[in-house]
């Protein structure tokens, strides 16, 4: 992505959700009144559309690792102007995981891509080790609805006891209705997080 395109990208701007940052909404939204979760909350520099789509699905679905240092940058360069964890020595950057099927048909995590190269510039560690998801859900994208995109997700995800008492960053590509992040957060703060957020490149709306 060529500088041109980088500025022309449409930002995520209020109002939006609190919870799952779903564009245009006051305070929450209906489905994270109806459905709560134990995420901090979500939060994207960007809108899923143009040339950041184009290089998210090139990155996640046609080998295109050398994308990972351009997104990367611009999640690290969020987080330097919109501080989402407590300042202190416990924050950590947790890519959301892959079951192990899919990362070796893969050949990498896409979210671990973008968590270590925004880790570089905020100089913050990666921990891919603190969450797991044995359970191998369907894709999300093949779901019809947010309900659908719940039920997939449900449980899928295992934290490590060593989360306890952490400030932990989620780091994922796209949230479309923010479930499997959500997911993620509940493992996480049943295993004794101290907060967790949930950081993507953009929101789709």
């Amino acid at each position: 992505m060529c500088a041109r395109c980088i500025e022309g990208l449409r930002r995520l701007e209020q109002p939006f959700c609190d919870t799952c940052a779903q564009p245009n909404v006051n305070g929450q939204c209906q489905s994270c009144l109806e459905h709560p979760s134990k995420i901090d909350g979500i939060r994207a520099p960007y809108l899923f559309e143009g040339p950041l789509r184009d290089a998210v699905h090139r990155l996640k679905y046609r080998g295109w690792r050398a994308a990972a240092p351009v997104l990367g940058g611009l999640l690290a360069g969020y987080l330097k102007h919109h501080k989402l964890l407590i300042e202190s020595t416990s924050q950590v950057l947790v890519p959301v995981p892959l079951h192990p099927r899919r990362l070796r048909s893969r050949g990498y995590n896409q979210s671990h891509l973008l968590a270590k190269e925004a880790g570089k510039l905020l100089d913050m560690p990666v921990r891919e080790d603190l969450l797991k998801r044995p359970t191998d859900s369907p894709p999300q994208v093949e779901a019809r609805s947010s309900e659908q995109r719940r039920a997939n997700v449900a449980g899928s995800f295992v934290a490590s006891d060593e989360v306890e008492g952490l400030s932990i960053l989620l780091v994922d590509d796209v949230a479309t209705t923010g479930s499997t992040i959500s997911a993620c957060a509940d493992a996480l703060k049943d295993a004794g997080a101290a907060s967790v957020w949930g950081l993507v490149l953009a929101r789709d709306s």
